[in-house]
Order: C-alpha cells, then sequence, then structure tokens
C-alpha cells in the first residue's frame, strides 16, 4: 500500500460527453448551420493568409467561395469550401480531439511581424488574424444535432493526397484515403447525413433564412444549389453593408437594409453608421424607426439589438442597450468581444461593458444632435418614442442630464408640445424659483385642471406629463439648470410672489373673512373622513376648489399608482383647498352664518369634494349618494 501521494488522469465516457455536449450547449438547432459556415469561412481566411508568402496556393485563381447544396433523395446536406483544407494530421488533431481548435493554434503561430505583413497587404489595416471565428474547437460537432452520420472529404492546399473523416457521433471515427479525382481541389467538403428529425433543413428556404440570419455578414460568399437548379444561386454576397465606407453606401442601401433588419415597412427617422477605433474596435449600425412598433412596450420581443463577433450572429437580442432605448435597431459588430463556449450568450466582460456603454453615449449624443439639426425630425421621434426615453431620466440617472437636454414637452402655454427644460427656464417669471409640472393621464384633461388657474393668471408655463414614467422620473430628479421640479399639486402652491400676467394687482394674500373661515372648518369636520385637510386656496381663480397632496409625501399622480400598485397601504388622503372668493363659496359662507338648514350646506360641501375629484380624473366610489346629494341641492335651488 503507497503512502505517497498519485497523480491520475481524468477518464471520460467519450461517446457520453459528446452527447452531452452536442444536446446541451446547444439549445438552437439552426446553430449547426452557422458553426460549418464559420468553420469554412475561417478556411478561406487561412488561405489568404498563407498565400501571402506562397502564392501558389492560389494559383488557379478561384475566389474564396462556401456552397451549400441539398440533395433530398440522398438525404445529405452539404458545406463545401475552397479554403485551406485540411492534411490527415489536421484531421486528427482537430477533428478527433475534441475542444481543439485549430483557429486557436493558428492564431498562435502568427507572429507579431506576420500580423503586420497580413495587415498591410491583405487588409489594409484591418488584420485578418481578428476575423477568425473559431476559438473553442466545438462547433463542428453541433452537426451531430442533425446528422446520423458526418462525413469530411479534404485537401490541403498544395498537397497531393486527400483524406476522408467520418462518424456517427458515438465516440469514434475513421479517417481513409480519398480519391483525388473525387476529392476538393482544395478545401474541406462537410456532407451530413440528416436523420429522421431534421429533413426540414433540406429545404432550400429554410436554408437560405438560416444563412441571412445567422451568416449573411460572413466575409466569404456563400452559395445555395438544390436539387431543382442547374447552377448554384448566391445568398450571401460576403461583404457585410456595416463594414462598407459610409461613402460607398446609398440612402436606398440603407432603407433597404433597414426593412430587411427591422421588420418595418417605414423608412428610418434616424440612421446611425460609425466605426470606433481605440481600445476597443466595433462597427455600429443603428435606426430609429418611422413610426412606433407595435411591440415597443413588449418586454417579450426579441431581435431589437444584434450582435456580431467577427461578421457572424451571436445573439439577436443582446443586452447592449438599457431598455429606454429599445426603440432602437441596432447592429452591433466587434472582434474584440470574448466568446462563451456555445456562442450563444456574451459573458459579462469589462470588454463588454466598455462597449456597451460607449454605444449608449454615442446614440444619446446624436439624438442631440437631430434634435439640434432637424427639429421637426426629431419632434416625430419624440412624438413616437419619448415616452420610452422618458424611462431612462428614472433609470439612469447619470444620462439623466444628456435627455434633459433632448426632452420634449406639452406645457400650459404649448398644448403643441416642443417645449424643451432650455427655453421653459429662459422664460421664467419674475420670482419663480421652480420649474413647475402637473402629472396625470391625459394632456387635455390636465390642461383644464383647476390646479393651473393661479399659475396660467401669472403667466407661469406647466409641464403637463400625461406619462406613466412622468410620475417617476419627477419625483427623483433634482432639478434642471438649478431650478427644482416642483409639483402644482402637491403642498402650498407658493406663487404669491410672481407678478399677475396682466398687470393686475394680485388677489389678497390676508386670511378668508370670518363668514368662509367658518364654512371651510365646517367643511372639514363633515368630510373629514375623506381628508386630510381643507384650507383656503392661492392657486385658483375661477373654480371653487381643487384637491392637493400634502407637504409631505408623494405628488397626488404617484400617489394613486403607488395605491394601484400596493406599494402604499392606501392612497393618501388630499388635502382640500377652496378658493375664499369663489361667488359660491361666499354664497354658502352666508347662509351657514344665517343659519342655514345645514343637511342642504353638508350635501353642497360633499358635492364640491366630489367635483374636484372628477376634475382630477378619479372615479367616484359612491354614486349613489352622490346622486341623491344633488338631487336635494337641485330641489332646493329650484324652490
Amino acid at each position: 500500500m503507497s503512502s505517497g501521494t498519485d497523480t491520475h488522469a481524468f477518464q471520460a465516457d467519450v461517446a457520453r460527453l459528446l452527447h452531452l455536449m452536442v444536446h446541451s450547449i446547444y439549445s438552437d438547432r439552426d446553430i449547426f448551420l452557422r458553426e460549418l459556415i464559420s468553420n469554412a469561412a475561417d478556411a478561406c481566411e487561412k488561405l489568404r493568409y498563407e498565400a501571402v508568402s506562397n502564392a501558389d496556393l492560389m494559383s488557379d485563381g478561384a475566389a474564396p467561395a462556401i456552397r451549400i447544396s441539398i440533395d433530398k433523395p440522398g438525404k445529405t446536406l452539404t458545406i463545401e469550401d475552397n479554403g485551406i483544407g485540411m492534411s490527415r494530421d489536421d484531421l486528427v488533431q482537430a477533428l478527433g480531439t475534441i475542444a481543439n481548435s485549430g483557429t486557436r493554434a493558428f492564431l498562435e503561430k502568427m507572429s507579431p511581424a506576420a500580423d503586420a505583413v497580413e495587415d498591410r497587404e491583405i487588409d489594409g489595416g484591418g488584420g485578418s488574424a481578428a476575423k477568425l471565428i473559431g476559438q473553442f474547437g466545438i462547433g463542428f460537432y453541433s452537426a451531430f444535432m442533425v446528422a446520423d452520420r458526418v462525413d469530411v472529404q479534404t485537401r490541403r492546399a498544395g498537397e497531393n493526397e486527400a483524406w476522408n473523416w467520418s462518424s456517427d457521433g458515438k465516440g469514434s471515427y475513421t479517417i481513409a484515403p480519398l480519391d483525388l479525382d473525387s476529392a476538393p481541389a482544395r478545401g474541406t467538403r462537410v456532407v451530413l447525413h440528416m436523420n429522421e428529425q431534421s429533413q426540414d433543413y433540406l429545404e432550400s428556404w429554410r436554408l437560405q433564412s438560416i444563412v441571412k440570419e445567422h451568416s449573411g455578414a460572413v466575409s466569404v460568399p456563400v452559395e445555395l444549389k438544390d436539387d431543382d437548379a442547374a447552377e448554384p444561386r448566391r445568398i450571401v454576397e460576403g461583404s457585410a453593408i456595416w463594414l462598407k465606407s459610409r461613402g460607398d453606401i446609398s440612402e436606398n442601401d440603407y432603407k433597404e437594409f433597414y426593412r430587411g433588419f427591422a421588420g418595418q415597412f417605414d423608412e428610418p427617422a434616424m440612421t446611425v453608421h460609425w466605426k470606433a477605433e481605440g481600445r476597443y474596435e466595433y462597427t455600429v449600425l443603428a435606426f430609429v424607426p418611422g413610426s412606433r412598433p407595435m411591440d415597443l412596450f413588449d418586454p417579450a420581443r426579441k431581435g431589437r439589438t444584434k450582435l456580431y463577433v467577427r461578421s457572424v450572429l451571436i445573439t439577436a437580442d443582446s443586452d447592449l442597450l438599457p431598455g429606454w432605448l429599445r426603440f432602437f435597431r441596432v447592429l452591433v459588430d466587434s472582434a474584440d468581444l470574448p466568446l462563451n463556449v456555445s456562442r450563444e450568450m456574451i459573458q459579462n466582460s469589462p470588454v463588454f461593458g466598455a462597449i456597451r456603454k460607449a454605444i449608449v453615449n454615442r446614440l444619446v449624443q446624436e439624438l442631440g444632435k437631430t434634435a439640434d439639426s432637424d427639429p421637426e425630425g426629431f419632434a416625430k421621434i419624440w412624438e413616437n418614442f419619448g415616452p420610452v426615453l422618458k424611462e431612462g431620466l428614472y433609470e439612469d440617472p447619470e444620462r439623466r442630464d444628456q435627455l434633459f437636454k433632448i426632452g420634449r414637452f406639452v406645457t400650459s402655454t404649448h398644448p403643441d408640445g416642443g417645449r424643451s427644460l432650455a427655453q421653459y427656464v429662459a422664460d421664467l417669471r419674475p420670482n419663480q424659483t421652480a420649474i413647475y409640472y402637473l402629472t396625470g393621464e391625459d394632456a387635455k384633461n390636465l390642461a383644464i385642471s383647476p390646479q393651473l388657474e393661479g399659475f396660467r393668471a401669472r403667466g407661469v408655463e406647466v409641464l403637463l406629463l400625461a406619462d406613466p414614467v412622468d410620475a417617476f422620473w419627477v419625483s427623483t430628479a433634482v432639478g434642471y439648470d438649478g431650478k427644482p421640479f416642483r409639483s402644482v399639486t402637491q403642498g402650498a402652491a407658493d406663487i404669491k410672489l410672481i407678478p399677475m400676467a396682466d398687470g393686475k394687482e394680485a388677489p389678497s394674500s390676508e386670511a378668508p373673512s370670518a363668514e368662509v373661515a367658518t364654512l371651510i372648518a365646517f367643511i372639514k369636520q363633515t368630510i373629514g373622513e375623506a381628508i386630510e385637510d381643507a384650507r383656503p386656496s392661492d392657486r385658483l381663480s375661477s373654480s371653487a376648489a381643487c384637491l392637493v397632496a400634502s407637504d409631505k409625501g408623494p405628488d397626488r399622480r404617484l400617489a394613486q399608482i403607488l395605491a394601484q400598485h400596493g406599494q402604499l397601504p392606501a392612497e393618501a388622503k388630499p388635502v382640500l383647498e377652496i378658493n375664499p372668493t369663489h361667488p359660491l363659496v361666499t354664497a354658502l359662507a352666508a347662509r351657514l352664518r344665517g343659519g342655514e338648514s345645514k343637511t342642504l350646506i353638508e350635501d353642497a360641501a360633499w358635492l364640491i369634494h366630489d367635483e374636484a375629484r372628477l376634475m382630477d380624473g378619479e372615479k367616484l366610489a359612491d354614486v349613489g349618494a352622490f346622486s341623491a346629494r344633488l338631487t336635494r341641492v337641485l330641489q332646493a335651488a329650484a324652490g
């Protein structure tokens, strides 16, 4: 019995390991075609690289290409390239060892000097090495999701030997010499013997759709040939639109690509296309739709942001954009992002975070530029997507100042909208120290709200905020340009020092008469169960009463939303503000002093309260009681 420490290698059931890898790592069977096309594209790039020092490898003049062939009677699907091909040793190393990537080994062999030569002579500075896709050496095995057997027929460029690798994916494979007459002139031919569950992949329309979605940007042209066609047809040109210079792309090219990419039938309201160079290199092509998509507020909608790595689609719905920019349709292509083992998700890496932050900043900047250079065009963008952008005011405080600059608002003085906060601040009235706002469900109803009367009489502009998110961002925003946001439905109006718009003397700020004070106290006692307090108002000029929130706690609209969603135990009781100079108020005060029936005045007090609730957009909880009171008051008025 040994007392020492022994070292043992892990033992693996290769067949079981391969089965788990094929059926667990990949959740989408369509991925097999992307992986095989990626391998073929890599092989073509490797050939281009090696041909720099050995031109004879491409002496036949054949341009790099990938061909997909369908054989329905034989139930096979073939993916063939005329790239570098493989020797027998290459087959053993690349396909006989799981997770041994030929691309990775190729990259490791490349010296800085070789990179410099390649950048200069092949890509003009782009670097072909950065285009190579495979890194983990397991993508090939995804073929066994759809095939009972896979044959790989290959001939390395410049060699006079060809080989056939074959496996059923159950733990073993064979390699045998291949007659040169039946072998590719150079490159690799992968023949998939499709299983019964995968016969639908022998339909040309299905293959074309998959290729265009997942591999539409590979740098090598892709052709498709089916049984019914005498000649193959090209389905991928081998040059992605976003990799071209802007000067080489027409507006019509952008429009056509946008319609297919975004699934829209309109024209883009804004197109942004740039290539970032520096610490990280990536290309972005982004569109703002010309109309509001029907799924704008559908959180389950996918496909808004497509992420490519080296021109291969990694995910059709990446997390590159925050929710408040979800109306953008964005495509990002980078060679710097790391791939996870399945290529189906990008790991939370510092590179990803840095690119995400830079893209968000740039898109917001571009919106600002459009707002300045094309006010009419931006007005349409804000009309469609302003409610979504305003979510960023609440969710992303770091970019709040940027969003404030592009925000456009409906106000009490500009009911058609289009007002910026900069314009609002420039038109502040004398002694006005705050930016006033009113939140609710409909801008038209807000415009006739009694809470605005005192502000309108003084010429004070009020933001009319009718989107649900408005009640949240204004409650968390410190202010704009040194001016705090202040709700007109919360606390005292505090507008007595602002002069009247018509130059007339402001209403007296003295305490109401003893008669009116007695009536207000009576109203408070009568309906005290429904309100927190009753007090004279300095914000009303033509209405008898209105409801406001107390000095403490949330704004009226925010309190309603929080109560509806169970975030408050119950909606906070409002304060009933009474206009002490209103004829109805002074008449009721006189009747109360003269000993009039208190029942009538109690009914009138409740009706004043209910009218204030209706003007605030609320529903009456007890319509029957309201109707009975109204009938009694009308009968008394009729004698």
